[in-house]
């Protein structure tokens, strides 16, 4: 009887040693760019700050749109997501509101024909940019409301290689890009006829988040907490400054000598963090 009283509780506690040990697996949308591949490796530095041991496996499936990447997470099948924000994302969702490259999606420089420069060399005011020149969005994107609500001729369609394609065709004269995009953006569509647009800076406040399902508010705890911590030791700029298209970004965007034209963003949440400057980057600081 002992003998068999010992035997369960071995076996109990080794249940109970093997449950903590137990790594937690995340599930994330495919890594399609640098984008992504950034944030799932803000994504491990935030999670590594946690006691709890997690696995993070990416889904080795085509680029998905926006709606459907949102459902899967709604449902489960996803555990994490990250995106450019607005308000509507973030009474669906639950953001960690930190913004993770910094609002460099708020700062846009244009793809363009390369052979189109001239016309972009005439814009010197913003009523001339929303007069004279087209941009390229992504039908579901946070920032084509952003652009039509400016009064911008916004034309949109689903997926991101369809509007390289038809910036180089014509469809429309720019593809705005956060300052950070749009080198490595160049280099995998290299047989376009495209460049990058040499005078303007449109630039308003995006932040870029993580997201998980309204359900998963530890999850949310753990990579806020991880996030922030990582912005405390510096671990957060450190890997921010390190990322190559960021680098790149910084060394050939020109920043200083762009006309700015700022517009608003009418989809901002009024909890966004704009308040904590550590989050956002400084381009007047560069």
């Amino acid at each position: 009887m002992l003998k068999s009283l010992m035997n369960t509780v071995q076996c109990v506690i080794f249940a109970l040693l093997s449950g903590h040990a137990a790594a937690e697996t995340i599930l994330t949308p495919p890594i399609a760019n640098s984008n992504d591949q950034y944030c799932l490796d803000m994504l491990r530095l935030a999670l590594g700050y946690s006691e709890k041991k997690f696995t993070i496996e990416t889904q080795a499936l085509p680029e998905k749109t926006l709606p459907r990447v949102i459902s899967e997470l709604e449902s489960g099948q996803l555990q994490v997501m990250w995106t450019a924000s607005d308000k509507n994302k973030e009474q669906q969702l639950l953001p960690v509101r930190i913004p993770l490259f910094k609002g460099m999606f708020g700062y846009r420089v244009f793809i363009i024909n390369r052979h189109n420069q001239s016309k972009f060399d005439q814009i010197k005011t913003l009523d001339a940019l929303r007069n004279e020149i087209s941009f390229g969005q992504g039908r579901t994107w946070a920032d084509t409301e952003i652009l039509k609500a400016a009064n911008l001729n916004v034309v949109t369609t689903l997926r991101f290689a369809g509007l390289m394609h038809m910036v180089e065709a014509g469809r429309f004269d720019a593809f705005p890009r956060g300052i950070h995009e749009p080198w490595s953006e160049l280099t995998a569509f290299s047989s376009l006829e495209l460049a990058v647009e040499k005078n303007i800076l449109l630039v308003y406040k995006m932040p870029f988040y993580f997201f998980v399902s309204n359900s998963n508010k530890q999850l949310h705890i753990v990579i806020e907490q991880g996030l922030n911590q990582a912005i405390a030791d510096g671990s957060f700029d450190k890997l921010f400054f390190g990322n190559e298209a960021v680098k790149n970004a910084l060394a050939n965007a020109n920043l200083k000598g762009r006309r700015i034209f700022e517009i608003a963003n009418p989809n901002l949440s009024v909890e966004t963090p704009v308040g904590r400057s550590e989050l956002w980057l400084d381009v007047s600081s560069l």
